[in-house]
């Protein structure tokens, strides 16, 4: 392959993949090499703390293309093999066997890698994360019908995870300082509706309990000098945005995130970034935004893949992801940097939907079993709306 004629993707994720199919799709003639950390093809995460976690779907069900997709569409992709160093000025990626990729375009797409609390026995490598295949199956084989498993955190993953560990047989505790899951961000009505989906699963839970260290190999859990014992303990408690590979390049860093602008440019020339790492332009909110849902990591590869492509393509879209706790599923559109109002309208039968406002301005709309909200709520959001 001929580096002036190559396009070097670091990350096989949503965004990495989104990026390469965009790029061929648009017409995009380099050559193609994608960089896969993991030994696998580009997977569905969501999965991992659903349908896979519960044994419901198999590997192959987790897999984005069928495995011929890469060489039919002319996409080196290489497992196994992370990038070790950008430089920007040469336009090289250095691979971790010190492979040298010259590159005319490199999409960083790099991930996230969940967050470790900062308490004693908090790096024990016993406490389990779910981000990767592996994290999945591991938690899968511990999690037999019968054990007792504490999964501390109350976001997504974590509701997510607790329910699914529940459904398998488990007897699952739930620990979070917050005082109802989400609650920050989705307001305290929604955090207890949350709360009692938890409870209905059978999932206890201990909500504003600040962990202060983990015990015993991880197994046991001490909050406020309550001991909570159990044969596995999950850690959900958020992730930290991969930057590593842009920051030590010298390129531009804002928020703790690559700085892009709406065409997932970064700060040097032919480098973009997309996905988790991305703290990009978006014209629609006239700022900046940090998004982790999986929906806009594909939105992000394939704003790039067709800029890459010499086509004219921004990220302009409301963000927003769906999640399934149990047999609930929320479906969440939200510019996603701050309310001060919520307005909740409920039914009898479950459903509702939750406005969210700033300064009289609609910046987000939750809905459950409402899909007329949802749908009318994204047009409202990113039409600038008042809060009716």
């Amino acid at each position: 392959m001929s580096g002036e004629n190559r396009i070097v993707i670091v990350g096989a994720g949503p965004a990495g993949l989104s990026a390469a199919r965009a790029y061929r799709e648009a017409g995009g003639g380099l050559d193609v090499v994608m960089l896969a950390a993991e030994a696998h093809h580009p997977y569905s995460r969501p999965p991992l703390t659903k349908e896979y976690l519960r044994s419901e779907h198999g590997r192959a069900d987790l897999f984005m293309e069928e495995p011929g997709f890469y060489a039919e569409h002319g996409i080196d992709l290489r497992t196994r093999t992370p990038a070790a160093r950008l430089d920007t000025a040469r336009r090289l990626v250095v691979t971790g066997d010190g492979e040298e990729l010259s590159f005319t375009g490199c999409v960083l797409a790099t991930g996230s890698q969940p967050l470790r609390l900062p308490v004693p026995g908090g790096d024990h490598e016993d406490l389990l994360t779910v981000r990767e295949l592996e994290d999945s199956e591991r938690l899968q084989a511990q999690a037999a019908p019968g054990a007792a498993v504490t999964v501390v955190g109350s976001g997504f993953i974590g509701c997510e995870a607790a329910v699914s560990i529940a459904t398998r047989g488990a007897s699952v505790t739930l620990v979070s300082d917050e005082e109802a899951p989400q609650s920050a961000r989705l307001g305290e009505e929604v955090g207890t509706v949350i709360a009692g989906w938890l409870e209905q699963a059978g999932v206890r839970t201990r909500f504003d309990a600040k962990v202060e260290s983990f015990e015993e190999n991880g197994r046991c859990v001490v909050t406020a000098g309550e001991q909570i014992r159990g044969d596995v303990t999950v850690v959900a408690t958020g992730v930290s945005p991969r930057i590593g590979l842009a920051e030590e390049a010298g390129i531009a860093i804002e928020e703790g995130r690559v700085r892009t602008d709406a065409s997932m440019r970064t700060s040097a020339e032919g480098v973009f970034a997309a996905g988790d790492i991305a703290f990009a332009q978006n014209p629609v909110a006239g700022r900046r935004l940090a998004v982790e849902h999986w929906g806009e990591a594909l939105a992000h590869g394939e704003v790039a893949g067709n800029v890459l492509a010499g086509q004219d393509a921004r990220w302009e879209q409301a963000p927003g992801f769906w999640s399934a706790i149990g047999e609930h599923t929320l479906k969440y559109v939200a510019w996603g940097d701050g309310h001060d109002e919520v307005r909740l309208e409920s039914d009898d039968d479950g459903s509702f939907t939750a406005w969210y406002g700033r300064e009289g301005v609609l910046v987000g709309v939750l809905t459950h079993e409402r899909d007329d909200d949802y749908e009318r709520g994204r047009e409202l959001v990113e039409s600038g709306a008042q809060l009716a």
